[in-house]
């Protein structure tokens, strides 16, 4: 059956070893000399291993004590650590992370969860909205955190990764082939007006099949083979499909999905902020890249 090392007594071993006695020792601990000394003894029993030296009038650690030093000073990093996030009050709150709908999967759930062990006293409301919107509402200070697809990055934003925009259209789909070409999007998508005159400047006449403020009526219409669209590289919506075109539609510019922080100081914040760029990191499609 495994045993226990007991963190107490290990509290009081580092502090024997950093402190060169036991007398030092338990004025940083707050304890009586005996109960030091008593705690020590527990643990060389505990192990059947003499961890101190005590032939000198100097205590000093034995091989196996300068082996088990190491081992003591990790265990009780991570159990300060885990007291430190699970109980302190400044971990506690709500925080406001904003994305696009289309890029949530399928890296933000991982953030979200990541996020929830490492912080479990924190509320994470996540806001779904278009760019503009996400950006309008951090410049108003409304929201902790966004996360933006964008042609370029703004001051302040971080580029996480740079993807690919794609034609999409329904599986084994037709409507790419059609003159006029009938596209569909979003008053307010981010893409709109790039695409619109990346086909004006092909020379391709196009119609706005769906001119919808919902993203779903954009997929059903798209899905149904009725018009095409656009997504990011690994963003596609159900039932849909990179158009195989050969050249017949304009090659579109790559887009940044770019992250803002509006208060870095904060460290709740700097915590979700490095772990958004740990998990597109970790998407292969996906390379970090450098502060704007």
């Amino acid at each position: 059956m495994p045993r226990n090392l007991d963190l107490t007594a290990l509290r009081s071993f580092v502090a024997v070893a950093d402190t060169g006695g036991v007398t030092r020792a338990a004025g940083i601990l707050n304890l009586t000399q005996s109960a030091v000394s008593m705690q020590l003894k527990r643990l060389e029993e505990s192990l059947d291993i003499a961890l101190l030296d005590r032939s000198a009038r100097t205590i000093a650690l034995t091989p196996a004590g300068e082996q088990m030093l190491g081992f003591a000073r990790s265990m009780l990093k991570i159990n300060d650590e885990a007291l430190s996030r699970l109980t302190a009050t400044e971990f506690e709150g709500e925080l406001k992370l904003g994305v696009p709908h289309d890029v949530i999967y399928p890296t933000v759930p991982a953030v979200l969860r990541q996020f929830a062990a490492e912080f479990p006293r924190m509320q994470v409301r996540l806001i779904s909205a278009p760019t503009r919107k996400l950006l309008a509402m951090f410049g108003r200070g409304e929201i902790d955190l966004i996360i933006t697809t964008e042609e370029t990055c703004g001051p302040g934003g971080r580029v996480l990764a740079e993807l690919p925009l794609l034609w999409i259209g329904a599986v084994d789909g037709q409507s790419w082939r059609k003159s006029p070409l009938p596209v569909a999007f979003c008053n307010n998508c981010i893409f709109r007006s790039g695409v619109l005159q990346a086909l004006n400047e092909k020379g391709l006449q196009w119609h706005m099949a769906v001119d919808s403020e919902m993203d779903n009526a954009v997929e059903a219409a798209v899905s149904a083979d009725l018009a095409v669209h656009v997504a990011l590289k690994g963003s596609l919506p159900p039932h849909t499909e990179v158009i195989d075109h050969g050249g017949a539609l304009p090659t579109l510019k790559p887009q940044n999905i770019n992250l803002y922080v509006l208060k870095p100081e904060d460290h709740p914040s700097t915590a979700m902020a490095e772990i958004i760029a740990r998990c597109y990191a970790a998407q292969p499609t996906m390379p970090q890249m450098a502060m704007a």
